[in-house]
């Protein structure tokens, strides 16, 4: 269910709507008998807009467009009468989407605000009819523009998920069960790998009516950033992160070690992954002792904060909460 609830990445064929063309008439009535052109231009043919919606959060709906065909503009017709315009189509997605155009791996929108619309591909302009070629030495143009052809392409829509902060660690450390801690979010939890296949997204409430969102993201693995294990798909939800939140649990073998590979992933994902601040926590610090604790301290790296917490006993939630809000706070200044 988790899996097919959650959809992140969509291919579709788009194609605008082709400009109608221009009309070829001359004024003909019982009246007049070889009047001048009067032929109106073709109506503009329909575009394809990507539109975000705050209350969307996965492609799911649009799973099964496999082809979205625009309409067409109507051509021109006598008595100088523009053609209708094509009806735009309108395609809703989360915040947090980018469309990339398949052939060209070029990235042609992105989606990060409510409401906000963007023409993902323009439709044909319409034809101009006869009328507008007469001239003083041209009384009876016998021509008028075709409509402008639409355009075609494979679109790949992605959706990278918009949150503050981002959990990131290895499978089982224990990012569900915080994020079920400190937020009103209910991930799936169980003691096994890849229990979260998706992201998952909770609201931290904060002191004074404060908040910001928190997002459990499916464990890396090393060789993530070559497309082992969930690679790629994982990777892309962070990059919009601005604090990244190093999950390392207490039994690790290694921390600074299990660290510097998860450190070492995003690098090579994304070099850019580096500026982002970071924070890392020691999860399931119940079973610490002092002595164990001022162990793991000398592991870590010193320059990066750190913090022990339980998500069983509650210890360090409300320090870990107050870290993050105040990294949080001073990005914002920045």
């Amino acid at each position: 269910m988790e899996k097919s609830n959650f959809v992140d990445q969509i291919k579709v064929f788009c194609r605008s709507g082709h400009g109608g063309a221009g009309s070829k008439h001359f004024l003909r009535n019982k009246l007049t008998s070889k009047g001048g052109p009067d032929g109106g231009d073709g109506g503009r043919g329909a575009h394809i807009i990507l539109k975000g919606n705050s209350q969307l959060w996965t492609l799911l709906h649009l799973r099964y467009f496999k082809n979205v065909l625009a309409e067409n503009g109507v051509n021109g017709s006598a008595n100088n009468c523009t053609g209708r315009n094509g009806k735009d189509i309108i395609i809703e997605v989360p915040l947090g989407t980018i469309a990339i155009d398949e052939e060209t791996g070029k990235k042609e929108a992105e989606i990060l605000e409510d409401g906000q619309e963007i023409i993902l591909l323009r439709g044909g302009r319409g034809g101009l009819g006869n009328s507008n070629f007469k001239t003083a030495t041209n009384q009876a143009p016998d021509y008028a523009q075709p409509g402008e052809p639409g355009e075609e392409g494979v679109k790949v829509l992605e959706l990278k998920v918009l949150a503050d902060v981002g959990m990131v660690g290895f499978p089982n450390a224990g990012k569900s069960t915080l994020l079920s801690r400190i937020t009103a979010a209910t991930p799936k939890i169980a003691d096994y790998a890849f229990t979260t296949l998706v992201p998952q997204l909770g609201m931290v409430e904060y002191r004074d009516g404060k908040s910001f969102c928190v997002a459990d993201l499916p464990g890396i693995i090393e060789g993530a950033a070559e497309g082992k294990g969930l690679g790629h798909r994982f990777l892309r939800h962070i990059e919009r992160n601005s604090v990244l939140l190093f999950v390392i649990p207490a039994d690790s073998k290694d921390h600074f070690e299990e660290f510097k590979i998860l450190r070492n992933e995003l690098e090579q994902y994304n070099p850019e992954m580096l500026q982002k601040d970071f924070l890392i926590a020691i999860s399931k610090s119940d079973m610490l002792d002092e002595e164990l604790k001022s162990e793991i301290e000398k592991e870590l790296p010193g320059n990066i904060p750190y913090i022990f917490i339980s998500s069983v006993t509650g210890s360090g939630l409300v320090e870990l909460k107050d870290k993050l809000w105040q990294m949080l706070n001073s990005e914002n200044k920045n």
